[in-house]
């Protein structure tokens, strides 16, 4: 698939979102992440086409969302969604219903150029906004040992990560990731079900991006964008993420005179068998939604 060909991307869960927020006419509504606005389409039919705020770092899919949300009430930010959060919390913005969908998107994975797939050759990118400067081949060519080992451990929490790293120091430079995923797998043997190169690859675009530094820091303030009685939905897809956002709504939730949450899902909602079978990427993807207290 290339840069110019139709983009294809099913929202994961968004039965289960449109549940839980249960988006009523006129409710605000802000995307973190909106992708190609598989959710947000949904969630604005819901809410007769209210106010809307769709964020995304990635210059193609902002390109898409502004050529389909073309109506006065929808404003679309090109940035990540830490510097979107920082910028509407100094703003005095708050929102009925915020959403965060933290996978990679189905166009991310498909294109080789964008240097996320592993079965498709590209250049070793992985950058999710492409105006930043620090990309996987930087990090594959230019981090010391102990630097790569942690990445890999930490973010991709890959058990193999220091015979990994030592062939990847071994092999320098490294300039696409059909390259980077034959070295990697090389460290394996006998058949595996999941490429042995997965673990790593989660890991270099967690660094590359600061996924998990970006969530911790956004989080709060996802709640402090939260109207009283509005509802905030993350979407994660890994134990890291979903370690992050169980956490945060655990210490602003609970039986005390402080909380300003209340858990809506005890534990994280989980797709479908139905839904796994047409999108594959639903199979790893937890919700979580807390509802702000009203006071």
């Amino acid at each position: 698939m290339t840069e110019s060909q139709h983009v294809e991307h099913e929202p994961v869960l968004l039965q289960q979102v449109l549940t839980y927020f249960a988006p009523k006419p006129s409710e605000s509504y802000l995307d973190l992440t909106a992708g190609y606005g598989g959710h947000a389409e949904a969630i604005r039919f819901m809410t007769n086409r209210a106010p809307a705020v769709l964020v995304d770092r990635d210059n193609r899919a902002v390109s898409y969302l502004q050529k389909h949300f073309t109506d006065t009430n929808v404003t679309i930010m090109h940035s990540d969604f830490l510097h979107a959060s920082q910028g509407l919390v100094e703003q005095g913005k708050q929102y009925d219903l915020i959403l965060a969908d933290l996978g990679v998107s189905s166009p991310h994975l498909n294109i080789a150029s964008r240097g996320f797939a592993i079965r498709h050759d590209g250049p070793l990118d992985m950058r999710m906004d492409q105006g930043q400067s620090l990309t996987a081949e930087t990090i594959v060519n230019s981090y010391n040992e102990d630097a790569l080992i942690h990445i890999l451990k930490t973010y991709g929490e890959e058990p193999r990560a220091r015979s990994i790293v030592k062939a990847i120091i071994s092999a320098r430079p490294i300039k696409t990731t059909s390259q980077l995923a034959d070295i990697v797998a090389k460290q394996f043997r006998g058949y595996h079900k999941v490429h042995p190169a997965t673990r790593t690859f989660q890991g270099l675009r967690i660094a590359v991006n600061d996924e998990l530094g970006q969530l911790e820091k956004s989080l709060p303030l996802w709640i402090s964008l939260l109207n009283p009685g509005g509802r905030l939905g993350v979407i994660s897809f890994h134990s890291l993420e979903d370690r992050i956002v169980k956490k945060a709504f655990a210490e602003r939730s609970g039986d005390r005179f402080d909380a300003e949450l209340r858990l809506i899902t005890k534990r994280p909602e989980v797709a479908d068998k139905d839904e796994i079978v047409f999108n594959p990427r639903a199979r790893s993807a937890k919700l979580r939604v807390a509802v702000k207290i009203k006071k």
